[in-house]
């Protein structure tokens, strides 16, 4: 009894900041086992016979609900959180416009995410590649998504500050996009046959990369730098030209997954130049991220959220180069169905927009529950274990994508080179303790930073290097 007691304070709380911090709660659970579904799936690409009678942890199952379970779960969660957080300091409020309806959104989501996680596990899917959440739980995740724009746009339109910081257009842009993008992408809405909706599958499958993700992450980090730096943001005009640039030229981009297709070649070029055209927006963010941080990189070696941003950005940089490169059609022939394209989207979603919100939430939390880090040593350990992990997991995906790249290329019999692409999986897998090591130490962190009774309270430090 008083655990419903509990649990129905906790959906209808109107506490401030409570649904930052309750979407944080429950997105690092989800990372954690999301990470888990990535590793058993490792250990199947060169251990098919490890698990016998257990068809929820096949392969074919395993690797969507790892995808479903660290996009929708982990990351959108850990990027709602960081918005009910900054959109009200930024828009002059001292909360969401109503955290009741944070924390509503909070109940949707987790049984969206659970129910449908364990729908896919036991082969209720819709089978297509990053959409496989079946026609209910597309309705359920639109409906969430609705929900929390109308929370951050009633947040902005109804705060005290007029002259938007660019964090906001970023945020706003994000869930005005994001919903269209899952419309016309999954089939509980619009449905095509054939190559159309490979094409729409595709324009989704990029876009929830470049429509939420890239843009959602990209205002974090805007909002992060001049914080952890104590200089301004560089430029706020590159800041602008970086976020129409993003909503002109990602939106065509999907079919550079598809060019060995016989989609129309017009469709074909128009994605291939729209992709190189993304370097205007990329430099935009980069030229800031330099700008603002110089002079202040020493902060690295003491700021430890700082350090997060930092590597985030420079994986940014990475996974914006390797982008345009492999989308151009030569490298795309010869690239494409390789490992390769994996290790680029583990640099994205991993390394970029996951380290993104583990520097968001190392400075977020402290501010909302007013007491410092539980523990400085978990979260060094943290940050160096999910590095390593990204660093060798990314070596060695590229370089098994290399070798089946070239085993495709030469028309070499499959089992001559797929044998040697085991010690790169192994290897993966080795990755893979890595980053759930240290993401379970983040979990205990954080946890214990939220829960524990005798946490250490928190000083003064304007650039929230003293909170770690």
């Amino acid at each position: 009894m008083q655990a419903l007691t509990n649990l129905w304070r906790a959906v209808f709380s109107d506490e401030p900041f409570s649904a930052s911090r309750n979407f944080l709660i429950c997105a690092i659970f989800y990372l954690v086992f999301g990470m888990l579904f990535g590793l058993i799936a490792s250990l199947l690409m060169y251990s098919p016979d490890l698990i016998h009678g257990i068809p929820q942890l096949a392969f074919g199952r395993l690797r969507p609900a790892h995808i479903n379970t660290v996009l929708i779960g982990w990351l959108s969660m850990g990027y709602v959180s960081c918005m009910y957080y900054i959109v009200p300091v930024l828009a002059g409020r001292k909360s969401l416009w109503s955290e009741r309806l944070g924390n509503i959104t909070l109940f949707l989501w987790n049984l969206t995410v659970f129910v449908g996680v364990y729908s896919i596990l036991n082969g209720y899917t819709e089978g297509r590649e990053y959409a496989e959440l079946n026609g209910p739980f597309d309705w359920l995740v639109l409906g969430a998504l609705l929900l929390v724009g109308l929370n951050v746009y009633m947040t902005i339109f109804t705060g005290t500050e007029k002259k938007w910081y660019v964090s906001l257009w970023y945020f706003m842009g994000a869930l005005f996009w994001f919903p269209i993008v899952y419309v016309i992408g999954n089939r509980a809405f619009v449905q095509f046959t054939g190559l159309n909706d490979a094409i729409a599958g595709w324009f989704y499958g990029h876009n929830i990369l470049g429509m939420w993700f890239t843009v959602g992450g990209v205002g974090i980090l805007y909002y992060l730098l001049p914080r952890f730096s104590g200089n301004p943001l560089y430029s706020h005009t590159l800041s602008m030209i970086g976020f129409w640039t993003i909503g002109m030229f990602y939106a065509p981009t999907g079919t550079h997954h598809i060019l060995q297709s016989p989609v129309p070649e017009w469709l074909k070029a128009i994605a291939v130049i729209s992709s190189v055209f993304l370097l205007i927006p990329v430099l935009t963010v980069q030229v800031n991220f330099f700008m603002t941080l110089k002079g202040k990189w020493h902060l690295m070696a003491d700021h430890i959220p700082m350090r997060f941003a930092m590597a985030a950005g420079l994986a940014y940089l990475l996974t914006c180069m390797q982008g345009p490169f492999q989308a151009t059609r030569s490298i795309n022939w010869y690239l494409h169905f390789s490992n390769w394209v994996v290790g680029h989207a583990h640099l994205a979603l991993l390394a970029t927009f996951s380290f993104i919100v583990f520097a968001a939430s190392y400075f977020i939390i402290p501010k909302i529950t007013g007491r410092k880090i539980y523990s400085r040593s978990l979260a060094i350990w943290h940050f160096w274990l999910s590095f390593i992990g990204w660093i060798v997991m990314m070596l060695s995906l590229t370089i098994a994508g290399l070798i089946q790249a070239a085993g495709w290329h030469f028309t070499l019999p499959y089992d001559q080179w797929v044998m040697e692409m085991v010690p790169y999986f192994i290897v993966r897998t080795v990755s893979g303790f890595l980053l759930i090591a240290g993401q379970v130490l983040y979990m205990l962190n954080i946890y214990k930073t939220v829960f524990s009774k005798s946490a250490e309270p928190l000083p003064e430090s304007p650039t929230g290097i003293a909170y770690v």
